[in-house]
């Protein structure tokens, strides 16, 4: 693929987590029974779909890790991906779109919503990603013409 620079960014939100309460740590929330259930689904199919070398980063939210761990890979944690985080953060810490090859980015709404609208160039603000769904994006350069493409999206409950 002469001319042809690539780089996939896989945004995964964390599965289904306890309810949020008042006056309890947001961070320390749990994957439900069904949120295990939602990331063992879709971490088998990514550990198919992904390559081998792919970079792995994760929100320090329990959720998160707790998802991310259902994939079975070495993650890093970065506090970029706090629920706090937005697309700017997140799009800066992957190196989008200067980066080659695959990173994984497990992480929150309505973060990973508002990366997704930026990217595509939508005009809503962001875009709704389900509970454990997989939006799966690749940046082409080819010569001078600049493009991001969506491969797949992917959510638990068809899996």
């Amino acid at each position: 693929m002469d001319g042809v620079t690539e780089m996939d960014l896989v945004l995964w939100r964390h599965a289904e987590a306890e309810e949020w309460v008042e006056g309890c740590d947001d961070m320390a929330r749990s994957l439900t029974a069904r949120g295990e259930k939602q990331a063992a689904r879709m971490a088998t199919w990514l550990d198919r779909q992904l390559p081998e070398r792919a970079r792995i980063l994760v929100s320090p939210a329990r959720r998160t890790e707790q998802t991310a761990m259902a994939l079975g890979r070495k993650y890093k944690i970065r506090s970029e991906l706090s629920p706090a985080g937005g697309a700017a953060g997140l799009l800066e810490l992957v190196q989008w779109p200067a980066a080659k090859g695959c990173v994984l980015v497990v992480g929150h709404q309505p973060t990973l919503g508002q990366t997704i609208a930026q990217l595509l160039g939508l005009s809503a603000s962001e875009c709704a990603v389900k509970k454990g769904a997989v939006w799966w994006l690749r940046h082409r350069e080819r010569d001078v013409h600049s493009q991001t493409v969506v491969v797949t999206v992917q959510s638990p409950e068809v899996l």
